[in-house]
């Protein structure tokens, strides 16, 4: 079912308008040479292969494919003289099919830049990792990036109606039902390779037996009407061949890092259920419930901090409590941690105020501790006044002695800590205002 066109590709039509850069590369003539080269990033299933064999094949061009994963300096090279020999010797531009670029190493990478610089081959190279930190700068200079986006679900729609009737598909040789149609949308995630694939599964079971039976009962006397008797395709048998849903995650990629992201600012904007969605899609997807749990401890110190002391509390026991038992049990302590952080007060006062003081520090505003907070406990340190006029809060009855100096001098009115009004914290400030009253005369 791969197209054979740019006009038979479903989806990425904001790439495919006329006069856009892979319908000009798509519409080079034989000996055209010094086409643009291309870098295609998207998630799999999306199009990259089916767009780079497109462009290939117009107009008479070579087409050579290599993959990131087996192919070495050598086998680049080797295309590189071939390439440029083709050109010209008989004139026949050759198109690169470069598959995961983003497993080449510098070298390897480096390697293509004379074929492309030279425009011995028009290099069009595929990869599911950001081209910007996987992609060397010279190479990326000289290539158009193309950004594709996962399927829509009318776009899987279209793809899945098309597999069913052509002939290069199942040939109308099964009846796919709408609830069926829907559930291979929904389990695909955008994916047209994976929507295809749970469609020729879901249709084997069906050709295999599954209704069959049940539609040829409804014929008499072997008399067959036009329409009927074809195996039914329905939601039962798509999720009997398909396990579970595609999630878009990679451990170490956008994806990764965009998914924890939305976890995070969803807790930090108190919406229990996204957190949740947001911590099913990492659990499902085989993250480690340890990272998981780190980013609790952090967001519960971070963001909910004084508002809610006890939040790191319950973020620490989650995360004791996920390593003690693992998953799948492991979910359901990440998610008690979740729905309490979510919902409890929010205030950064906590590292608003370590950050203030870490940047007067580096700026080298700390000065000298005053005399009588230092070490005392030696007589050299006490014949040089240290320790000497020091006096405990506990010999005052209010527990907090006035006006005296804890910082140094040059920062004895500096105020890190401002606590907010949310949750615990408005009593914290009360009292501290006392505090402060007493210990600075304020």
């Amino acid at each position: 079912m791969r197209p054979r066109s740019l006009d038979e590709v479903v989806g990425q039509q904001r790439l495919l308008r006329q006069g856009s850069p892979l319908r000009v590369l798509a519409a080079g003539t034989e000996g055209g040479g010094g086409a643009v080269s291309v870098i295609l990033w998207g998630p799999p299933g999306t199009g990259k292969t089916t767009l780079a064999q497109v462009i290939a094949h117009a107009g008479g061009r070579n087409f050579v494919e290599l993959s990131a994963v087996t192919a070495s300096i050598k086998d680049v090279r080797t295309v590189m003289d071939r390439a440029r020999g083709d050109r010209d010797l008989y004139g026949v531009s050759t198109v690169l099919f470069l598959d995961e670029i983003h497993r080449f190493t510098k070298a390897q990478q480096d390697a293509l830049l004379p074929g492309v610089e030279n425009g011995w081959v028009t290099l069009v190279a595929a990869t599911t990792e950001n081209p910007s930190f996987s992609v060397i700068s010279p190479l990326l200079s000289r290539s158009l990036l193309l950004t594709l986006e996962p399927l829509t679900d009318d776009d899987l729609r279209t793809l899945l109606r098309r597999a069913v009737a052509d002939a290069r598909g199942l040939g109308g040789g099964v009846e796919l039902a709408d609830d069926a149609l829907d559930a291979l949308v929904q389990l695909a995630s955008g994916d047209a390779r994976r929507a295809l694939t749970g469609l020729e599964a879901a249709a084997a079971s069906a050709l295999a037996g599954g209704d069959a039976a049940q539609s040829g009962a409804a014929y008499a006397d072997g008399e067959e009407d036009e329409g009927k008797g074809k195996p039914a395709v329905t939601a039962e048998i798509v999720s009997g061949s398909i396990d579970r849903a595609l999630l878009r995650y990679d451990r170490d990629g956008d994806e990764h890092h965009d998914v924890i992201s939305a976890f995070i600012k969803s807790l930090r904007g108190s919406d229990p259920d996204a957190a949740i969605h947001y911590l099913a899609r990492m659990i499902e997807a085989g993250e480690d419930p340890r990272f998981i749990a780190r980013r609790l401890m952090v967001h519960a110190a971070e963001d909910v901090g004084m508002a809610d002391p006890q939040a790191l509390q319950v973020a620490v026991a989650a995360a004791e409590a996920a390593q003690l038992i693992g998953l799948p049990e492991a979910r359901i302590p990440l998610a008690e941690a979740t729905i309490y952080i979510a919902t409890a007060p929010k205030s950064n006062s906590v590292i608003t105020a370590i950050d203030a003081a870490i940047a007067d520090v580096k700026r080298g505003s700390f000065g000298l501790v005053p005399k009588h907070l230092r070490h005392a406990h030696n007589r050299g340190a006490k014949r040089l006044g240290h320790g000497v006029g020091y006096k405990s809060p506990h010999n005052d009855p209010r527990g907090v002695l006035p006006q005296q100096q804890h910082l140094p001098d040059e920062l004895a009115d500096r105020v890190y800590y401002q606590p907010t009004d949310h949750g615990n914290e408005r009593a914290v400030g009360e009292r501290l205002d006392k505090i402060r009253r007493i210990t600075r005369g304020t």
